[in-house]
């Protein structure tokens, strides 16, 4: 489990890093799961984007936004992530403008975004990125090594 701030650095680094070499290695084998949650924590502009991403999930492209979001980071709430961006980037990836647009606009996913905050801070994150690998909780954007021994760790004692 993942808890990240699409405007955060470091999660950018540990997805476009680490998380595809986990992706690579244990993303076909059915013996990992990688669950994202929002920690949007940075601002205005977190929540929108993690509100998108949503949007973005019902059309089936929440990791390809994801990544989209990730690439194009340009510090925090300067206009990166603003409402007109975010919708480029739903047409920029080929989802349904208008379904996009309006769910978007209708602030559907406002509560998703507070609930899984609310979890991260009921389970002590207080930075991002923060994992949580079988219940241990890791800090920070670790090099994939340091995820591949706790997940093998954590295979073996299953």
């Amino acid at each position: 489990e993942e808890f990240s701030d699409f405007q955060c650095p470091y999660c950018g680094q540990f997805a476009i890093g680490a998380a595809q070499q986990i992706i690579e290695k244990y993303g076909d084998t059915g013996l990992v799961r990688f669950e994202y949650n929002h920690y949007a924590f940075l601002g205005r502009e977190s929540i929108r984007a993690a509100e998108a991403a949503e949007c973005a999930n019902e059309q089936g492209a929440f990791w390809d936004y994801h990544d989209t979001l990730f690439l194009n980071q340009n510090g925090e709430n300067r206009g990166a992530f603003s409402d007109a961006v975010l919708k480029s980037f739903a047409a920029r990836i080929g989802l349904d403008a208008v379904a996009f647009n309006t769910c978007l606009d209708s602030g559907v996913y406002k509560d998703v975004v507070e609930a899984q905050f609310n979890e991260g801070v009921a389970r002590d994150v207080t930075s991002t990125p923060t994992f949580f690998i079988n219940g241990k909780q890791v800090l920070g954007a670790r090099p994939f090594a340091v995820f591949e021994n706790e997940i093998e760790t954590a295979l073996a004692a299953q």
